[in-house]
């Protein structure tokens, strides 16, 4: 299954990397804790904020514990993939889990995954799906420390 993705890797879907950049992120996670402190929203704050250091660090930790490499450099999880998936989930809490804000997180996963695990030079597609899981428990821990949120249509 890698090989068949990487094969694709090298045309206009090299583009892709733009979703999971890491200053893409910053600025969504900086705009998503902006409107929890606009909404005086102090606990979702705290998530929002420290949600992502997990996603950026529990991955390096992961590479070291399953030792699986790509070009001689730990590959599993992606920890792009883990920290997007962390970020785009600490938007859809932001929106209320409203349905436009779950189906654009999704669709905004799905081109990030195949811009990693498409042409990014270290990581093998699964990668990036041992890191859609890893990050959707850490949104979900923080779903947990926030209890119900209301939810909007």
């Amino acid at each position: 299954m890698d090989d068949w993705f990487h094969a694709y890797g090298r045309g206009p879907a090299r583009h892709l990397l733009f979703v999971s950049d890491a200053r893409v992120l910053a600025v969504l996670a900086a705009g998503t804790l902006l409107v929890a402190i606009y909404h005086r929203r102090w606990r979702f704050a705290v998530v929002a904020a420290v949600s992502p250091l997990v996603a950026m660090a529990l991955p390096q930790l992961l590479k070291r514990v399953f030792g699986r490499k790509f070009d001689g450099a730990l590959a599993y999880p992606s920890g792009h993939i883990t920290t997007m998936v962390v970020v785009l989930g600490m938007v859809v809490l932001a929106a209320g889990a409203a349905s436009w804000a779950v189906l654009v997180a999704i669709a905004y996963c799905l081109l990030g995954m195949l811009g990693q695990g498409i042409t990014y030079n270290y990581h093998y597609f699964t990668d990036t799906v041992g890191a859609l899981l890893l990050g959707t428990a850490i949104v979900s821990v923080g779903a947990l420390i926030l209890g119900p949120t209301p939810h909007r249509t």
